[in-house]
């Protein structure tokens, strides 16, 4: 059901035109556009990086490891799964993998600068694509999944959209996400992504139990690597922030040998081993139904 974000009323019109306010959502290049004042510049990502990461996701261990890893946690927890929403989708590489798994499944992806959105519409071109921004999500009940990843870290009112998208879930289905996780590992690279936060193991799953989720699935990832990923970082603490991200360019040789170490650590969390410490957090919730007084 789309929800407007002006009169807060919900409404199942063809179109996006709210019938109790009038409010409609612009376009920008041919996207709809809900909040068109963030469109190309916000505090929170650097619109130059898409090009960046467009070049790089496809090869680079890490995205090809967390893309694996959230299919496979999809799978085993929304099996019947027909519709899915990815808030800040990027390029478009995660959405791409989530759609070749459900190729029967509905695929949106929103972001909140434009820029983005062309290079995920080359990845996914039977997605519905729009630019909004993840506090003010213009659905309710409308989604089986939601997901968010490495998102969560840019924006510091993240209990707020925590909320948006229980309230953009529908009835029985959930949400899946990733973090960054552990203070002690900031450094400059985050600085250059626009992090606000990097996670404490159980923080996020606190904040989903207060907007109405119940965690099913928890576990720490680039676990295995930890060491490796302090050593890099600890390197860097004092690195000028716009080095920009020395840890996606690497040899194919040492690229390999990381991606071979992520499928390990992939086979043992399959297997049922939960890692207690890792660079990033996975963190799967169920929506539990609020009721009204």
């Amino acid at each position: 059901m789309k929800r407007c974000i002006e009169c807060q009323s919900t409404h199942d019109s063809a179109d996006w035109r709210c019938p109790e306010c009038g409010f409609a959502p612009a376009l920008i290049d041919g996207n709809l556009a809900f909040s068109p004042e963030f469109s190309s510049a916000t505090s929170g990502f650097r619109p130059e990086v898409f090009s960046q990461l467009a070049s790089l996701e496809a090869s680079n261990f890490w995205f090809r490891a967390r893309s694996s890893l959230l299919v496979w946690a999809i799978k085993r927890h929304f099996q019947q799964m027909r519709s899915f929403f990815e808030i800040g989708c990027g390029t478009g590489v995660v959405l791409s993998s989530v759609s070749c798994a459900f190729p029967g499944a509905r695929m949106a992806g929103s972001e909140i600068l434009s820029a983005g959105l062309p290079y995920a519409a080359e990845r996914v071109s039977k997605a519905d694509l729009f630019q909004m921004d993840a506090r003010r999500i213009p659905y309710e009940q409308e989604f089986d999944v939601i997901g968010a990843f490495d998102v969560l870290e840019h924006i510091q009112e993240d209990g707020t959209v925590l909320g948006e998208i229980h309230r953009a879930v529908a009835p029985g289905g959930g949400a899946i996400f990733t973090v960054p996780q552990h203070s002690w590992l900031w450094s400059s690279t985050d600085e250059y992504a626009c992090h606000v936060r990097r996670y404490g193991v159980g923080e996020l799953r606190q904040k989903l139990e207060r907007a109405g989720f119940r965690v099913v699935f928890e576990t720490s990832f680039v676990s295995l690597l930890l060491p490796l990923l302090y050593a890099s970082r600890f390197s860097r603490k004092s690195a000028p922030a716009e080095d920009g991200m020395p840890e996606l360019n690497l040899p194919p040789l040492l690229n390999r040998a990381l991606l071979g170490a992520m499928a390990v650590e992939r086979g043992m969390i399959k297997a049922g081993v939960r890692f207690p410490i890792g660079g990033s957090g996975l963190v799967v919730a169920k929506k539990i139904e609020i009721e009204s007084e």
